[in-house]
């Protein structure tokens, strides 16, 4: 009995020896799947010329954002080919807490308009294609300052009688993917809001879809390309389709964009709906995007 005691002792204290010296052998017997690596800059930043992109901040990352656009470049050499006419500007801040959501404000000199907007990142492409796409979400309002005067039987009364007549929105989904190191696409469809309109026949609300272009051909230098097309003349006032043309440079911590666009206006409402000029008569401008991106360190 002794004997027999002392063997099944001596059998344990070896199978304990062997599990301490071999730890990874549970772990061989019970293998977890790999997990899918996500896809990472589909997009530079989180804009291309005009329209947002699906790309979202990091987590804890705060971007300050300055758009400026001048004049057309068909107003000849007295004006500099635009760039001694008044220009458009617009200065943002936004911030990511998370990675996914993205939260936004700024401030447009045209028309004194204040924006704010939330972005939240839906669904995220895998570099193994179990995911093939990107899908955000997107969601603003603005609200302009500007004071529109219309004489009426020799009175000029504000066209904007309450302060909800001030505003208006912006909500689109956005779905790109990226096809390989160098090339990414995204489209776009959404629609336009506004309270107020200038005419009873003019509608309320605005549809489009949007095409978002860009090619790498060097590791910090892109060219990009966007155009944004409107379901539904919702005004009788001649207007167009944004176009823009653009080169993206990596400087560090900014992203520097260059770009020629027909757009004068840096805000949803006003660049998809109020574009006034069309590049078939060469009426197109210079402008430029800035973006330096904060780490916030808890």
């Amino acid at each position: 009995m002794k004997q027999f005691i002392f063997t099944v002792l001596l059998i344990t204290l070896t199978l304990i020896a062997n599990a301490q010296t071999n730890p990874d052998d549970l772990l061989n017997m019970v293998k977890e799947e790999p997990t899918s690596e996500l896809t990472t800059a589909t997009f530079k930043t989180t804009r291309l010329i005009n329209f947002h992109t699906t790309e979202v901040l990091g987590k804890n990352s705060l971007d300050f954002r300055i758009a400026h656009r001048f004049g057309d470049v068909n107003s000849g050499a007295y004006n500099m080919f635009g760039l001694d006419q008044t220009a458009n500007i617009r200065l943002g801040l936004e911030y990511s807490p998370d990675g996914k959501l993205m939260m936004g404000i700024g401030r447009t000199s045209q028309k004194k308009i204040i924006d704010g907007f939330v972005k939240y990142r839906l669904l995220r492409q895998t570099t193994d294609d179990k995911m093939p796409i990107s899908i955000t979400f997107f969601s603003s309002m603005y609200y302009t300052f500007e004071d529109f005067l219309i004489n009426v039987n020799g009175a000029n009364i504000n066209k904007y009688k309450y302060d909800t007549d001030r505003m208006s929105f912006c909500h689109q989904v956005m779905v790109a993917r990226k096809f390989n190191p160098d090339f990414s696409m995204q489209l776009s469809v959404g629609m336009v809001h506004f309270n107020l309109v200038d005419r009873i026949t003019d509608f309320n609300d605005c549809y489009f879809a949007g095409v978002v272009t860009r090619y790498k051909f060097t590791p910090r230098q892109a060219v990009t390309l966007e155009y944004g097309f409107r379901f539904n003349n919702y005004s009788q006032t001649a207007y167009y389709d944004s176009f823009g043309i653009g080169y993206d440079l990596e400087t560090g911590g900014h992203v520097f964009q260059l770009h020629f666009t027909n757009s004068f206006g840096l805000t949803e409402n006003e660049f998809l709906m109020y574009t006034t000029k069309t590049w078939s008569k060469y009426e197109v401008r210079l402008g430029f995007n800035i973006s330096r991106v904060f780490t916030l360190k808890r």
